[in-house]
């Protein structure tokens, strides 16, 4: 196969081998831990391997010899349409453990589909119907027509959009379901985001600077930086194994004709808004249990085990907390925790067992949380309270 090395063509090659090599792995990963997340994001990985084909080939010669133009024409290796509604899934299932993809969710590829029927009539056309090459006539590759890459940039802003509205979604419920939250809130997956808003942000950049996207030789900064982009997001995904135990579908209210998105606010507006009935009864039952029967020691608490005690479903228990109390579940939780290691410092255990371990016997998963926590609630960190409270 015929591949001309120079600095542009051979610096794009090692991205894309690396992209391939990746998409395997996490494909491989996907099967192996059953974990639907990997086969999406190795699926991203091969489309921007695929995206970035064009370039890396182009200045490895292939527009100038045939039969490889061709190979390069009628193959469209650009899949503009496809990538973000691939990457919007992505997150999907990172952070709804629950999600399964419906028939109806087709739709968000029928853009892509429906492009890949146009170049496949125009190859058709141009090589068995009519006598003579009539659709690239002019030598230019579909992929890079103005109004393709114009609604692939659309596609791009409008998919972030709805993956930023994931996130908040996803952090209001994890808050509110989880006593550990600040351990799961994935950080990672929020600097995803960011490269995602990187990527839109470059694309627009570029579009505005080089608006002739039919001009090959202009493009290669942009592309070498979208390869810098989405291998970091290839490789992070791959390296981190945190999974959500957030479930999108339990906070959702029953209405058939509503999307789940639109579900998920109301949802959210009724657990902040709606006033609950017996409201002083479910704090005084949700009270109890944190406090004789001391069910904020499990570092692993969640909302839905505070509902099995009480025989209701967690909503009702997130309302109550929300309205009688101001608080998420997470700092609600967390405020017992700290209230009972001041408790044992008064007693003076903190002389016998470490700092840390006196946080851990509380409930407390991790020092960093447990810092960020006491401070929160006291105003102070674990040394300064120390300080001022016994050692004055």
């Amino acid at each position: 196969m015929y591949f001309s090395f120079s600095d542009k063509s051979s610096l794009l090659l090692i991205f894309f081998f690396h992209g391939v090599v990746f998409s395997f792995l996490l494909f491989k990963k996907g099967f192996e831990t059953e974990n639907k997340s990997d086969y999406w994001l190795g699926t991203f990985s091969l489309l921007s391997v695929m995206y970035v084909a064009p370039f890396m080939l182009g200045y490895a010669g292939w527009y100038g010899r045939l039969p490889y133009r061709e190979i390069l024409f009628y193959v469209p290796f650009q899949q503009l349409l496809l990538l973000p509604p691939v990457l919007y899934f992505y997150f999907q299932r990172l952070f709804d453990k629950s999600f399964v993809f419906r028939t109806k969710d087709l739709l968000h590829f029928l853009p892509a589909f429906l492009y890949n029927c146009y170049i496949l009539l125009i190859c058709l056309a141009d090589k068995w119907v009519l006598d003579e090459v009539y659709f690239y006539a002019n030598g230019q590759d579909k992929d890079f027509d103005a109004w393709y890459q114009f609604l692939g940039f659309l596609s791009m802003v409008y998919y972030l959009l709805r993956s930023l509205m994931l996130y908040r979604k996803y952090t209001f419920l994890t808050f509110n379901a989880l006593s550990f939250a600040d351990t799961m809130t994935f950080i990672w997956a929020k600097r995803f985001l960011w490269v995602f808003i990187a990527l839109v942000g470059i694309r627009l950049v570029f579009f505005v600077i080089n608006p002739e996207w039919d001009e090959f030789g202009r493009k290669f900064w942009y592309y070498l930086t979208f390869s810098f982009l989405f291998y970091y997001i290839t490789i992070s995904g791959y390296l981190n194994s945190v999974r959500t135990k957030t479930s999108f579908s339990d906070w959702q209210v029953t209405d058939t004709n509503k999307s789940s998105e639109a579900q998920m606010d109301l949802a959210d507006s009724k657990s902040q808004h709606e006033p609950l009935p017996d409201l002083d009864e479910w704090k005084a039952r949700v009270v109890v249990l944190m406090v004789e029967g001391k069910m904020y020691e499990n570092p692993e608490l969640t909302i839905s085990d505070l509902a099995e005690k009480l025989g209701t479903h967690s909503k009702r228990i997130s309302q109550a907390i929300n309205q009688g109390f101001g608080l998420n579940f997470n700092d609600f939780v967390n405020k017992y925790r700290v209230e009972a290691l001041i408790k044992k410092l008064e007693r003076g255990e903190y002389s016998m067992v470490t700092f840390l371990g006196l946080a851990l016997e509380c409930g407390f998963n991790s020092k960093s949380t447990f810092n960020r926590a006491f401070k929160r609630e006291t105003g102070q960190s674990p040394k300064e309270f120390i300080r001022n409270r016994f050692q004055n």
